[in-house]
């Protein structure tokens, strides 16, 4: 599939990249992980979806989204009568982007009612996939996308009868003309990470209330409806005295409300989407839920914005391992292609492992959110700790990602014509967004302590491993197993020290429990292929046993001397999703059981 297409394009100039391949079809590891978490009906339904969404991001999205970014944005201040209106102005690229996502796919609305075909809400799962498939051309709309989502999704919870009614049924519009756009407007100058030194006030006025006080950080700085917190006056200091409040863009008179946007960001990526600074004067604002819970309800908006976050780190990284495997199938080097050489093909493994790990993550915190949704304790538990622990992991390594593969291209990967600098830009984004990694392993921290997520982490890590069935996965699984009883006596150990050493070991013990998790999930998809009666096979087994040794087993900087399956003599299956034999990974188990601890 990939190689047929990048050996012809090596006949012109050997520089191919991904554009105009199907992202979907590209990707025959995506429908084997979606398929193992959705229902067969389901799964049959979505495929059809999936591959258009792959069409249009492989073709038409990607060259709306190199537009759209030389193109960005523009704050129109005032107008020709001298009069303040505060109107950002988008390029036709990015408007057109915004039909694909919120028209076309109901990417905002999906969740909230039927679109697409369902009778229902669709799936998170399947949200996440069709999501990734897109962002794999597009990084900077899905912040739009997302906090639309997110945030009916607090109205749902929260709201009024009215807000319930009227908002979210614009904020699920799939009519571009009605829709309702939203966003979170939460960041201040005094109260960034620490948003409890919010200083921004809430004045209670005839039906409703007034808000006095500046946003530093506001994406989609020109949405319809904002979601933000607020001190009601006389209200006590910290998380604890803010208001959670829905300001809308107009007045019911049309007039528009009472802020102002200073200017837009100057940013590093997702150029095509306005981020600006706002000044509300007296803003007009409605109350959300109760007032003494605002900070707690708008973290609903911010776990699912974490997810999201995720969610479109796994897309980069995915692009940025397809663009790398194009680019080295079909350059030539030594009389080679570089992907002959055995280090890029390290290079490629590595990245494939990245991407393949980071899908598994989504998906498999999708399939939680739902069941969490539906009332499951145990899930919602769950939920909260793999919230916070895929923000970290997949975005850190996206940055690690997005930047191996510019250097595989080489001197083109590091040009403004090729879309690495745009992959490497954005995904530098999501390590900052809705906290910063260090804020993100402290909620973590705090996920541990008070919601017992350790011990909800790790008995589905247990059970999922104790379910495994194939005798040559389960081997692979007690691996995993072993690896699971030292972290767990790790974290007991944790526990037990003095808070600024527990927090001092967060960041390094997240890598540890996040590449734990993802191994189990890899070892769960490689069992369900081995198990396949028709179609048997043992490649995502040594996806998944080489994980272990690189993420888990054997310590980083340690130099490997033993086999390499996924790079040696089955790169080729590996890379191409086709089936693999037995024993391409038994010598690899028998020598990870020697070294292992």
């Amino acid at each position: 599939m990939l190689d047929t297409r990048t050996r012809r394009e090596a006949a012109y100039g050997a520089m191919p990249d991904a554009s105009g391949l199907n992202f979907y079809d590209a990707d025959p590891n995506l429908a084997r992980a979606l398929r193992l978490r959705l229902e067969p009906d389901v799964f049959a339904h979505v495929e059809p979806i999936l591959r258009e969404a792959g069409e249009v991001a492989g073709g038409e999205l990607d060259r709306l989204a190199r537009e759209a970014e030389r193109n960005p944005p523009r704050l129109i201040t005032f107008n020709a009568r001298g009069e303040r209106v505060d109107e950002v102005e988008y390029h036709p690229s990015y408007r057109a982007m915004e039909r694909v996502a919120f028209g076309r796919f109901a990417l905002a609305a999906m969740s909230h009612r039927p679109v697409l075909g369902f009778r229902a809400p669709a799936p998170h799962a399947f949200k996440y996939a069709l999501s990734y498939v897109l962002v794999q051309s597009e990084f900077g709309l899905f912040c739009p996308v997302n906090m639309t989502d997110s945030l009916a999704r607090v109205l749902r919870l929260f709201g009024d009868e009215r807000q319930r009614h009227v908002h979210v049924a614009r904020l699920t519009e799939t009519e571009l003309d009605r829709l309702y756009q939203g966003a979170m407007f939460m960041t201040e100058k005094a109260g960034g990470s620490d948003v409890g030194a919010s200083e921004s006030v809430a004045r209670p006025v005839d039906g409703g209330w007034e808000l006095w006080g500046e946003k530093w950080f506001c994406s989609n700085v020109s949405a319809d409806l904002i979601l933000t917190l607020a001190r009601p006056e006389g209200a006590p200091p910290g998380t604890k005295g803010l208001g959670l409040f829905l300001v809308p863009k107009r007045l019911p008179d049309g007039t528009r409300n009472r802020y102002r946007i200073e200017r837009l960001k100057d940013k590093l990526g997702t150029r095509d989407m306005a981020t600006g600074e706002v000044t509300y004067a007296g803003a007009f604002a409605e109350q959300v839920g109760e007032l003494s819970r605002g900070f707690v309800q708008m973290m609903v908006m911010v776990n699912s914005s974490r997810l999201s976050n995720a969610m479109r780190a796994a897309a980069l990284t995915r692009r940025a391992y397809l663009e790398a495997l194009v680019a080295a199938r079909g350059r030539m080097a030594f009389g080679a292609p570089l992907a002959d050489l055995p280090l890029m093909r390290e290079t490629l493994v590595e990245l494939l492992l990245d991407s393949e790990s980071a899908l598994a993550a989504v998906l498999h915190a999708g399939a939680v959110f739902d069941r969490a949704d539906a009332g499951d304790a145990e899930a919602g538990r769950l939920l909260r700790v793999l919230t916070p622990l895929a923000k970290f992991s997949l975005c850190k390594r996206a940055r690690w990602s997005t930047g191996e593969a510019m250097e595989a291209r080489g001197g083109n990967g590091y040009i403004e014509e090729w879309v690495n600098p745009r992959l490497l830009r954005d995904a530098h984004l999501g390590s900052i967004w809705e906290g910063s990694s260090n804020v993100i392993a402290l909620d973590v921290l705090r996920a541990i302590e008070r919601d017992d997520g350790d011990t909800a982490l790790f008995a589905d890590i247990e059970g999922r491993l104790a379910r495994l069935r194939d005798p040559l996965v389960r081997r692979a699984g007690a691996l995993a197993s072993g690896a699971l009883t030292r972290l767990r006596a790790l974290v007991a150990r944790l526990k037990a020290v003095d808070r600024p050493e527990q927090e001092a070991a967060m960041w390094r013990l997240c890598e540890r429990l996040a590449r734990l998790w993802a191994a189990s999930l890899l070892l769960e998809e490689a069992d369900a292929e081995a198990g396949e009666r028709a179609n048997g096979s043992y490649r995502k087994l040594v996806v998944a046993v080489e994980y272990l040794r690189r993420r888990l087993l054997v310590p980083e900087g340690e130099v490997w001397l033993g086999p390499r399956p996924a790079a040696g003599q089955w790169f080729d299956a590996v890379v191409d999703c086709a089936p693999v034999p037995a024993e391409a990974v038994m010598p690899l188990l028998e020598a990870l059981a020697e070294e292992a601890p």
